[in-house]
C-alpha cells in the first residue's frame, strides 16, 4: 500500500484532490483517461516493497505480473462499480449486501490493516534516516527501528489531533519526490550500470525469469506482492467525473497497471543488479542500492540525500493516511456500533478515541522490532499480518459486488464490470489463496519456530479482526445517534439524485450540477443532533 502504504480509505479522495497532478479546474471539468491513471499510479506504487521481490531477481517479473492480473485488475474494475452505485467505501458496499455486521467487520479490517501498515512504513523511515544522519548498520537494529516507529507515530498522531488540512498538499508531493523519483534514478541507474559494462549480482539470463522453487515457502513473498497493489479501489470514487466511464475507466486503469508494474519490476531489478542477495534486507534495500550506484561513481555524499527524501516522502504518506482510514471507521461507529468512548472527537473535530486505540496497537507492534533480533523477520511477520486482515476485506468486497449485481440491479451505476461474476470471482479466489499463503513462513524465515509460525498469524488475525463481532453482539441502542430517517438510507448515489431534485433552490440561486464528487469518508449519514 503505495503504498500502499500504503496501499487505504475512500477519505484518500479528499486528499487526492490536492495531489499535484489533479486539474484545478471546477470539479465539473472531466479527467482524462491520462489523469486518473497517474493520481492511481501515485496511489498505489510505493518502493517499500522492492526489496522483498529483489532477491528473485529476474524471477520478479513473474511474480509482479501474476497479481496484477488477478488481483489488480479486478479489485480496480469492482471498486469502480460499486463506487459509482454507492457512496461511502467499503463499509456501505458490504453492508448493503450482507448486513451492517459485515459492513461492520470490513471496514474494521481495512482500518486495522493500516494500523498494521504504520510500523512497517516507519521501520522503512527508519532504516533510510540510518543512511542519511546516522551508521547505515543501525538500519538492522530492532531497538533503533522500534524508537523510530515510536517518536514518528506519536509525533504524526499529535499533527494529526490538531485538525485542518496542513499536509495533504505535503503528501501529494511527498509522494513524488519520495517515491517516483529515487524509483526513476534506480531505473536509470540501472542502465548505466550495465551499458558501462558492470557486472550484474543477479542473472539475466532469459530463463531466470521463471522465479526459483524449492517449496512453497520460496514463493510466498508473493503475498506481500498482493499487498503492494492494495489501494486500487480508492481512486475509483473519481469514475464518475470521468467524460465517458464505460470506455474511459478500463483503459485508465490499463494504463495505470502498466506504469505500476513499471515502477515495481524496473527499480526492482535495478536494486538486484547492484546488490548481492546475501545483502538486501527488507527495510534497507533500497538504500544499499543506492549506495552501490553512488560509492561505484565516487559520489558517495549523495546517498545521505536520496535517502532523506524517500523517508521524507514515506513520513508525509504517513502524516497524510494517519487520519484517513479512522474517518471510515468513525463513521461506523456513529451508527451505533462503537462504544461512546470509541465515537469521542476533540475540539478540532478529530476523532480522537480512535487515534488513541490506534497508538496503542502500534506502540504493542512497534515492541515485535525488539523482540525479534532479525530487523527483516520482524518486516515479514507484520507485512503478512497486514496482508492477511486485508485480503479478508477484499474477499467481502468482491462477495459483495456479486450480490449486489443480483440483488440490487436497479441501482444506477455509471459503470458496469463486464462479465462481473467471472472478474469478481477471479479476485476472490486471488485473494482467497493469497490468505491461504499467509500462514506459510517465507523461506529462510527464522524469527519463529516454523510449527508455530501459522499459529501465531491465526493468532493476530483473531486478535485483530475479530473485535467488531465482538462489539456488534455487545452494541446497545444508546450508542447509536443517528435520526429515523438518516437510519432508512442505504447509501446510493440515487438518493442523493433524488434528494436535491425534491429540495427547494435556495433564492437567487441555481441547482448545483451532479459532479459525483468524492462523499464523506466512511458512507454513514451524520450523527443527528
Amino acid at each position: 500500500m503505495s503504498t500502499n502504504p500504503t496501499n487505504q480509505a475512500t477519505d484518500a479522495a479528499k486528499a487526492a484532490s490536492n495531489h499535484p497532478l489533479t486539474s484545478h479546474k471546477a470539479v465539473t471539468a472531466f479527467l482524462g483517461v491520462g489523469q486518473l491513471a497517474m493520481l492511481t499510479l501515485v496511489v498505489v506504487a510505493s518502493l517499500r516493497s522492492l526489496p522483498a521481490m529483489a532477491v528473485y531477481g529476474l524471477g520478479s517479473v513473474t511474480l509482479y505480473i501474476i497479481p496484477a492480473i488477478f488481483f489488480l485488475i479486478p479489485t480496480a474494475l469492482v471498486a469502480a462499480e460499486l463506487a459509482t452505485g454507492w457512496k461511502g467505501g467499503v463499509y456501505v458496499w458490504v453492508r448493503e449486501a450482507f448486513g451492517n455486521r459485515w459492513g461492520f467487520t470490513a471496514v474494521w479490517l481495512q482500518w486495522i490493516q493500516n494500523v498494521v501498515w504504520y510500523p512497517t512504513q516507519i521501520a522503512f523511515i527508519a532504516a533510510a534516516l540510518a543512511f542519511v544522519f546516522l551508521d547505515p548498520s543501525l538500519s538492522s537494529s530492532g531497538l533503533f527501528t522500534a524508537i523510530v516507529i515510536l517518536v514518528l507515530y506519536w509525533g504524526s498522531t499529535l499533527i494529526t489531533l490538531r485538525g485542518g488540512n496542513l499536509f495533504a498538499k505535503l503528501g501529494s508531493w511527498g509522494g513524488i519526490l519520495g517515491t517516483l523519483l529515487p524509483a526513476v534514478l534506480l531505473i536509470v541507474f540501472g542502465f548505466i550500470w550495465l551499458g558501462t559494462g558492470e557486472k550484474s549480482e543477479t542473472s539475466l539470463e532469459p530463463s531466470a525469469i521463471i522465479p526459483p522453487f524449492t517449496g512453497i515457502a520460496s514463493i510466498v513473498l508473493i503475498v506481500s506482492n498482493v499487498l503492494a497493489y492494495a489501494g486500487m479501489e480508492v481512486n475509483a470514487v473519481h469514475v464518475n467525473q470521468m467524460k465517458d466511464p464505460g470506455r474511459g475507466y478500463p483503459r485508465s486503469v490499463l494504463l495505470a497497471s502498466i506504469l505500476i508494474l513499471l515502477v515495481f519490476i524496473l527499480p526492482t531489478l535495478a536494486i538486484s543488479i547492484a546488490v548481492p542477495e546475501k545483502d538486501l534486507g527488507l527495510t534497507n534495500g533500497i538504500m544499499l542500492a543506492f549506495q552501490a550506484y553512488f560509492d561505484k561513481w565516487d559520489l558517495g555524499w549523495a546517498t545521505a540525500v536520496v535517502s532523506a527524501l524517500i523517508a521524507a516522502g514515506a513520513l508525509a504518506s504517513v502524516i497524510t493516511w494517519i487520519a484517513g482510514p479512522s474517518k471510515g471507521l468513525l463513521a461506523a461507529a456513529e451508527t451505533g456500533l462503537l462504544p461512546p468512548a470509541l465515537q469521542k472527537r476533540n475540539k478540532a473535530g478529530v476523532q480522537s478515541g480512535i487515534l488513541m486505540l490506534q497508538g496503542t496497537i502500534v506502540t504493542i507492534l512497534a515492541a515485535i522490532f525488539v523482540i525479534v533480533p532479525n530487523v527483516s523477520a520482524a518486516f515479514v511477520a507484520l507485512i503478512d499480518m497486514a496482508a492477511a486482515l486485508y485480503l479478508i476485506m477484499y474477499m467481502l468486497m468482491f462477495a459483495a459486488a456479486i450480490v449486489l449485481r443480483r440483488k440490487e440491479p436497479n441501482v444506477k451505476r455509471t459503470y458496469r464490470v463486464p462479465a462481473m461474476n467471472l472478474v469478481a470471482g477471479v479476485g476472490f479466489v486471488a485473494c482467497l489463496l493469497a490468505f491461504v499463503l499467509a500462514f506459510v513462513p517465507p523461506d529462510g524465515f527464522t524469527a519463529f519456530p516454523v510449527a508455530a509460525y501459522p499459529w501465531i498469524v491465526g493468532l493476530v488475525i483473531v486478535v485483530l479482526g475479530g473485535p467488531p463481532l465482538v462489539f456488534y453482539a455487545l452494541r446497545k441502542p444508546s450508542w447509536d445517534r443517528r435520526s429515523p430517517a438518516e437510519k432508512a438510507l442505504h447509501g446510493t448515489h440515487d438518493e442523493d439524485e433524488a434528494a436535491a431534485a425534491t429540495a427547494p433552490p435556495a433564492a437567487g440561486s441555481t441547482p448545483p450540477p451532479s459532479t459525483g464528487s468524492a462523499p464523506r469518508s466512511g458512507g454513514a449519514p451524520p450523527p443527528s443532533t
